[in-house]
């Protein structure tokens, strides 16, 4: 095969030896010269304009691998792993990369695979964008949109409580995201909670981890300590039977009742077994009158319907007089976020 002819005006950062047909080789690393971005696995052409500020990678660009970002700091940790803060050494760009060990056979590759491909693959402004995940000796490598104001569990720390107003503009968000989960993508979320409720500095709201706690749950090493989440758990799934897209309805309801009122709905129990007794044979908790408004209440109490039937979808939510009473004060979260809690994108 005849190799290709450098260009004697263009000057590079490779030696010659290392130029083969279509593509620029480097040792390691990835290094910005004249009009071209190299790394080790090929060679990108950028504009003038883009020298000076590279362009943001897209969902679509497809352009993303491992070698590429480098770690900043790990910002999460969880029974199912860590999530690290890293920035693309191309662009600039920050994203969150969520990385996953999993105990498992050889068997299921294709099956992880697959699952990761259909509940990763979603666009939506109300759930956290997935921009590439990879799988290595039983480790899940997640990359996802960066949210610099944590997750809602964080933010609650720090204010304790959220107002009804900033609820009601918070929890429309969540249910235009669980919309599209339920009904564009047919994914039930299976561990909706606060911190898996991710906010911003523009005041976006969005949905994350959906599909992830069904990967772990299949892995016979994280099984045991699935059971850690089990707190917003519908009655019908606690208990081990059927459930669909109404039990995450549930788990909505008990995580804006936390924020609402700084704790979690139900006492702390021992065991596993006294909370499944709790939920499935107590009454379902409720916002108290006296502290809230009636729609807050009437909110809170169509989400923890006990009987999954009686539960209202997230679309009829949408229409329920709670997200709606408080528009004419046109709440800005953008600015609630970044002033109530503490500075946001600290690293």
């Amino acid at each position: 095969m005849r190799k290709a002819v450098p260009n004697p005006n263009l000057k590079l950062a490779v030696p010659a030896h290392e130029i083969t047909i279509g593509k620029f080789l480097t040792q390691s690393g990835t290094f910005k010269d004249g009009d071209l971005l190299v790394n080790k696995d090929g060679l990108r052409i950028v504009s003038q304009n883009e020298e000076e500020e590279p362009p943001l990678i897209k969902p679509s660009d497809n352009q993303l691998t491992l070698a590429d970002i480098d770690m900043v700091k790990v910002i999460g940790k969880g029974s199912g792993g860590i999530v690290q803060l890293v920035r693309h050494k191309w662009t600039g760009q920050f994203f969150a990369l969520k990385v996953i060990q999993l105990n498992i056979e050889e068997s299921m590759r294709k099956q992880i695979a697959q699952e990761l491909k259909i509940n990763l693959s979603t666009q939506c402004p109300y759930v956290v964008v997935c921009y590439q995940s990879f799988y290595d000796n039983g480790v899940i490598s997640i990359v996802l949109e960066y949210m610099d104001g944590g997750s809602l569990a964080d933010f609650l720390k720090k204010v304790k409580t959220i107002p009804e107003p900033y609820l009601a503009a918070i929890c429309k968000q969540v249910l235009i995201g669980l919309m599209h989960l339920h009904h564009e993508k047919r994914i039930i979320h299976r561990d909706l909670k606060p911190s898996n409720i991710l906010i911003n500095h523009r005041g976006e709201v969005k949905i994350s981890d959906f599909g992830v706690s069904a990967i772990i749950q299949s892995s016979s090493g994280l099984r045991d300590t699935f059971t850690g989440t089990c707190n917003y758990m519908s009655p019908e799934r606690i208990i081990g039977g059927r459930h669909g897209y109404l039990s995450d309805i549930w788990s909505l309801g008990l995580a804006m009742l936390e924020c609402a009122t700084g704790q979690f709905p139900y006492p702390p129990r021992d065991s596993f077994y006294e909370l499944l007794e709790a939920v499935v044979e107590q009454p379902p908790p409720r916002a108290p009158p006296d502290h809230f408004s009636e729609e807050f209440c009437s909110f809170i109490s169509a989400c923890v319907q006990k009987k999954a039937e009686d539960r209202k979808s997230a679309q009829v939510l949408l229409e329920h007089p709670f997200l709606s009473m408080y528009d004419d004060l046109h709440i800005d979260l953008a600015s609630y976020f970044t002033t109530a809690g503490s500075p946001l994108a600290t690293f």
